[in-house]
């Protein structure tokens, strides 16, 4: 079996089973490239629906050095979650973290091989924003400290998303000022605003649609995109929950540990 099939198989096995994995279980990808080439191999050895992408940042100095300034992962449809749900699942031998997120809902495909939209263009596309909240879980606990690089080899860091209210008057865009707070156990985490994540998450939108492509895959409408954390990346563990405001825009959750087919978390060596 070589680097690549091993690496995608042991994370898609961990989360399967809900269990930490230590060390990384291969040779790290030293490229885009060959990041999203294991991320495809697992989506394919997983095998369920893709219902969505996260989109995260990748930041300075790393961004310069491989050319791109955002990552993306897949969300399962199994994992999309809405409406009365009080807990959300993580990995809890391996890295957890909750995300105030806005979520875009894809209303109409690009035109096929079309890509480098502008923000106009990219909002074209799009039917609906919600006020959500990304699951960021891996079965790896270094998957963050470890750069981008690792964090795209293993879905991109997502292990749900938890979709709140319809943004109101979402289309004039006057959402990116909103005051976003979010809160774990009550204390406050972080505070932003969607101005600060770059070109916000419409510019989310126009970059997925290029990385998607650059891979044979195609954005289709119902998509979900979780187009980054406005506040930042909290982590977080079992037994606590998370609550994010968004200009009176309520949402929150509970955390748990995923149940996987083992009856606790617990670490799997790679070998």
């Amino acid at each position: 079996m070589g680097n690549r099939d091993r690496i995608a198989q042991a994370f898609v096995t961990a989360r399967r089973q809900a269990a930490g994995v230590s060390p990384y279980p291969g040779d790290a990808p030293a490229t885009l490239a060959e990041a999203y080439a294991i991320q495809d191999r697992a989506i394919a050895i997983d095998g369920r629906q893709v219902a969505g992408w996260k989109v995260g940042r990748i930041n300075a100095p790393l961004d310069a050095q491989l050319g791109a300034n955002r990552l993306a992962g897949p969300i399962f449809a199994d994992q999309v979650v809405g409406g009365d749900v009080p807990d959300m699942g993580v990995i809890a031998d391996g890295f957890a973290a909750a995300e105030a997120e806005y979520c875009v809902r894809i209303g109409r495909s690009p035109a096929p091989g079309r890509t480098g939209l502008t923000l106009e263009e990219a909002l074209e596309l799009v039917d609906a924003v919600h006020v959500g909240i990304e699951i960021a879980s891996s079965p790896y606990a270094g998957i963050n400290a470890d750069g981008p690089l690792v964090t795209i080899s293993d879905f991109g860091n997502n292990f749900g998303l938890w979709i709140g209210g319809e943004v109101p008057g979402w289309r004039d865009l006057s959402f990116v000022d909103w005051p976003v707070e979010s809160r774990i156990d009550g204390a406050v985490v972080g505070q932003a605003s969607a101005r600060t994540m770059l070109d916000g998450p419409i510019g989310a939108v126009a970059f997925l649609i290029d990385c998607l492509a650059g891979r044979g895959i195609a954005l289709t409408p119902g998509t979900w995109v979780s187009s980054g954390a406005v506040t930042g990346v909290h982590q977080i563990v079992p037994g606590q929950r998370f609550e994010a405001d968004f200009a009176g825009m309520r949402v929150g959750c509970g955390i748990m540990a995923a149940g996987g087919t083992v009856s606790s978390p617990r670490s799997v060596r790679a070998g």
